[in-house]
């Protein structure tokens, strides 16, 4: 890294890109979207996973369901990015709906540096 600032325009192509590989259910796509020394606390106060080998099996989940995102707000300030997004995902004919709101540090190439999540389990609804 040459600690280059990435563009706004960087910034939201890879948060569109990170909501779309939800979608895809791709548990390694996510996964390279963050670079090699990345930090995620998902959720926060949870242990912090260092490297995409640890942060990898936080996406594996998704592998199991169908899902859909929306983004509902996107804020840019320098190199970081704070979103609230919505997750449907249906599992076993289950739909439940999360609405986390994630925080996100940039390289200057426009992979993911950290995230933390913010949510709790009783902000899940299922129908």
């Amino acid at each position: 890294m040459n600690n280059e600032i990435p563009g706004p325009d960087r910034i939201r192509a890879t948060v569109a890109e990170y909501l779309r590989r939800i979608e895809a259910s791709s548990a390694a796509g996510i996964a390279d979207l963050y670079t090699d020394t990345a930090t995620v606390e998902d959720p926060v106060g949870s242990d912090v996973r260092t490297g995409r080998d640890a942060i990898l099996p936080l996406y594996a989940g998704l592998e199991h369901s169908r899902n859909s995102t929306e983004l509902l707000t996107l804020r840019i300030a320098g190199n970081e990015a704070a979103f609230h997004f919505r997750v449907t995902s249906e599992v076993d004919g289950t739909e439940y709906v999360f609405e986390p709101i994630d925080v996100m540090t940039f390289a200057d190439d426009g992979r993911i540096a950290s995230m933390r999540a913010f949510w709790s389990a009783s902000d899940t609804r299922s129908s």
